[in-house]
């Protein structure tokens, strides 16, 4: 299996590590101490070595942080995490305020006092988040203080090592172009930027570089490590030697000078000892970095990281594995559902059908030649009220079985060499309620809301997000989470720029692959989640018209629960769009399964 179900943490231990965490804070001089959840590359994952949040607070979400004071201690989260994080710290230790409305910054803008000194590790803050804390602090009277070495490592005794799995090459066919070609491209645009070079952190831009993967971080074939493209000549690029067999050594060294990480620091600041014109991305980049290059006489230049534009726009032989790999998850997760279909309420609970789907994925996977490499994250598997724990991960302690008259919500995902896969099924167990049945169907008008779109070049994610909450609006619901992620290419699940939230500001451009997943939780009760694979198709004249518009095509092919839908709050627009996409699962998956699965796929997919 590639996901645990142990419970990692104990709200209890919180208690004794904040504790210690405070007496380094008088030894160091400090009021208070901030503690990300972050890396020094600033991704989703992050290796077991740099879990320093959940091994403070407890709490295990991708997103959030600690501000331990003297005398208080507060974790920040953003909406999908609320119910996680009251469930997973201790509330005597820790409260608990909102990442998006009232983030450390804005927090600590309002609270602190004057003389306040609070400490930070600039390797796990970006260059803009250090900014903000920065000018909140001063406009208190109060001082932000980068110290030179980690507080929470200080107490860590038993802290796991850092990871040296080995780097593979990612082949052309699945790739598209030449590392060669792409690090042209981007010395071009540097060039262009007037930079002389550009420090890449995210390791998902470095895969993207170099045509690389790995196996450094959960569920994400990254790894980790460094590089500063230039403007002209090789890039260097710094990745643990240990990490390399002699064939990915030999093909990377035709591509960059290669470096431990450990030299990083050195080489940076020997260019920028010359004058060099350092590219950071204030959203990616550690403020570690950028004090760097001005204490060693380099300018910083904040600029987007070179890579992150293009690793988004997907080309053709991505687009190409990208289909291939959702035919062979679609029938995979219908294989599970018609499997899920057979089971008796009760008989089966969260963790088995996490078991049996994963397993339909890897027969499924082997049987068309291309393994299951692993999933893209952690499956969502929450029956009964846990659907309603947006990013609920079900562990030993919290299984629950799936019970009549419950909806039970699957949320997963599969890594193939190919391409990457998130797909959301919320389904029936037993007779649903009226309610039930109404919120499933308001949900589905907003995904095809978002997948019949058509919309002119220049639109951003924030100006679709309305589209996919208008029924719920006129419902007087609504969802906290966005309605849509970037998606990698056999790269990181959850991928920037592009985004379909309120806070979605990059331009949509044709290639980009985003998931389209509105959603409704009842907490305590049930929650409701559709979420399809969708590519930016390029524009296309409309009869008529005058502008040639985009549109998206949907790359999931999997089954609706018909059990749920309630076919007259459906326009006939909408119905046609569920009869059209529910013929071509059957044309595409059919082909790919036989027998009983086959005819109940050609029942879960006739006309309503």
């Amino acid at each position: 299996m590639f996901q645990s179900f142990e419970a990692r943490t104990d709200p209890r231990q919180g208690v004794a590590r904040v504790a210690e965490l405070r007496q380094q804070l008088v030894l160091q001089g400090l009021d208070g101490f901030l503690v990300p959840r972050a890396d020094e590359h600033q991704g989703e994952y992050v290796a077991a070595c740099s879990e320093r949040l959940q091994w403070l607070t407890g709490f295990t979400g991708s997103a959030g942080a600690a501000l331990i004071l003297r005398e208080r201690a507060l974790v920040f989260v953003d909406g999908r995490y609320t119910l996680q994080a009251r469930a997973q710290v201790d509330p005597d230790t820790f409260e608990i305020e909102s990442l998006v409305e009232n983030p450390p910054a804005r927090w600590l803008g309002t609270n602190a006092v004057a003389d306040m000194v609070i400490g930070f590790d600039p390797w796990l803050h970006t260059v803009s988040e250090a900014a903000a804390l920065r000018k909140a602090l001063e406009k208190a009277g109060a001082k932000l203080v980068a110290v030179p070495s980690n507080l929470v490592d200080a107490i860590w005794h038993d802290r796991p090592a850092p990871p040296a799995e080995q780097v593979e090459i990612q082949p052309i066919g699945f790739a598209g172009e030449l590392a060669s070609d792409k690090i042209t491209r981007l010395a071009e645009a540097l060039r262009s930027d007037g930079a002389t070079h550009a420090v890449l952190t995210d390791p998902a831009s470095l895969a993207w570089t170099f045509n690389i993967r790995g196996h450094d971080v959960p569920h994400t074939p990254l790894a980790l490590g460094f590089a500063i493209l230039a403007a002209s000549g090789l890039p260097k690029l710094f990745l643990a030697p240990e990490k390399l067999t002699i064939e990915t050594r030999a093909y990377l060294t035709q591509l960059a000078d290669l470096y431990s990480p450990d030299a990083m620091e050195t080489e940076l600041s020997h260019l920028c000892s010359q004058g060099a014109r350092v590219a950071l991305d204030p959203a990616l980049a550690a403020e570690k970095l950028r004090l760097l290059v001005e204490e060693q006489g380099g300018t910083v230049l904040a600029l987007p990281d070179p890579a992150r534009l293009p690793r988004a726009v997907k080309n053709k032989a991505e687009l190409a594995g990208s289909r291939s790999a959702h035919r062979r998850d679609g029938a995979a997760v219908t294989r599970f559902l018609h499997w899920l279909d057979l089971q008796s309420p009760g008989s089966i609970d969260e963790i088995g059908a996490v078991r049996a789907l994963e397993g339909f994925r890897r027969t499924t996977g082997e049987e068309t030649q291309m393994p299951l490499r692993d999933i893209s994250f952690d499956t969502i598997s929450g029956a009964g009220p846990n659907g309603a724990v947006i990013h609920y991960r079900v562990t030993t302690a919290t299984n629950r079985s799936l019970q009549a008259s419950e909806l039970y919500l699957v949320d997963s995902g599969a890594q193939y060499q190919d391409g990457t896969t998130d797909i959301t099924r919320t389904v029936a167990i037993g007779k649903p309620t009226n309610e039930m049945c109404e919120r499933y169907t308001i949900v589905l008008k907003g995904m095809i809301a978002v997948s019949m779109l058509r919309f002119p070049p220049g639109t951003r994610g924030m100006d679709i997000d309305p589209v996919a909450r208008q029924a719920h609006w006129m419902a007087g619901i609504d969802y906290a989470h966005g309605t849509g992620h970037g998606v990698g290419a056999f790269l990181s699940v959850h991928e920037g720029p592009q985004r379909i939230a309120k806070t979605g500001s990059e331009k949509l451009l044709t290639g980009m692959i985003l998931s389209n997943e509105p959603g409704y939780y009842k907490e305590g009760s049930y929650g409701i989640r559709l979420e399809n694979l969708i590519v930016v198709r390029a524009p296309e004249p409309i009869p008529g018209g005058d502008i040639e518009m985009h549109g998206f095509e949907t790359l999931t092919l999997a089954p609706f629960d018909r059990r749920l839908i309630q076919v007259d709050l459906l326009s006939n627009q909408e119905r046609l769009w569920l009869d059209a996409y529910h013929a071509r699962v059957r044309e595409e998956i059919g082909p790919m399964v036989e027998g009983e699965v086959l005819d109940w796929l050609k029942a879960a997919t006739a006309p309503l």
